[in-house]
């Protein structure tokens, strides 16, 4: 008999099979090997991270479309929460479960709450700093028609999504940030040195593009 976490898989995959390379449905694979291990040293409830991991981004194909209208936390909450009532989930868990997918973005005004609602920002936070981090950084930038690299870009005088939209552009507007916004100790721990090597990293490609090494 198919578990409930294996059944859910398959059930999301499908609504990653045209998602682009910087969120596709491997970023969804990493944020939920990131959460079992962070739920484990939190002492998280696991069935609640599993599933939320997997649903965090379900709602995002229906941001694009709309061009960001309504916001893929809101979509994915209430596909989620259909999703897992189908599939004979109590309401008291989908609520846990849709609480997380709410509260999972930087930039939104809401924050978690619960220690499962932490572990999952935590999580996709994670994904988008370190070797992993640049890797989609750049994918994003090819995504959207930027250029590679631009060490004097004055980021005051750009726009997302324009050929300005570099990953060096997305390191310092946001990346760089991001370890201070962790909630869980591991979390932290994980984030300090993956914004060590991101920053190492940028550091080098400044000097590259300069000649110097």
């Amino acid at each position: 008999m198919v578990n409930n976490i294996t059944k859910l898989e398959k059930i999301v995959a499908k609504h990653f099979s045209q998602a682009k390379g910087s969120h596709d449905f491997e970023h969804t694979k990493r944020v939920y090997n990131m959460c079992l291990h962070l739920a484990k040293v939190e002492k998280a409830d696991l069935k609640i991270v599993q599933y939320a991991a997997l649903l965090h981004d379900i709602g995002r194909s229906e941001q694009d479309k709309n061009k960001g209208k309504i916001p893929h936390e809101k979509i994915g909450a209430d596909m989620a929460s259909e999703i897992l009532l189908q599939m004979g989930i109590s309401n008291k868990i989908i609520e846990q479960v849709t609480h997380c997918i709410l509260t999972h973005r930087y930039r939104e005004k809401t924050h978690p709450e619960t220690i499962e609602a932490k572990v999952l920002f935590d999580a996709d936070k994670l994904d988008a700093i370190g070797a992993i981090g640049i890797g989609r950084a750049f994918v994003f930038a090819g995504e959207v028609g930027a250029v590679v690299h631009n060490k004097d870009v004055d980021i005051l005088k750009t726009e997302s999504y324009s050929k300005d939209d570099s990953a060096y552009r997305e390191y310092l507007v946001k990346l760089i940030y991001v370890k201070d916004r962790m909630y869980t100790n591991e979390g932290k721990k994980i984030a300090k040195e993956r914004h060590d090597f991101m920053v190492a990293f940028f550091n080098r490609i400044n000097l590259e593009v300069d000649g110097i090494i």
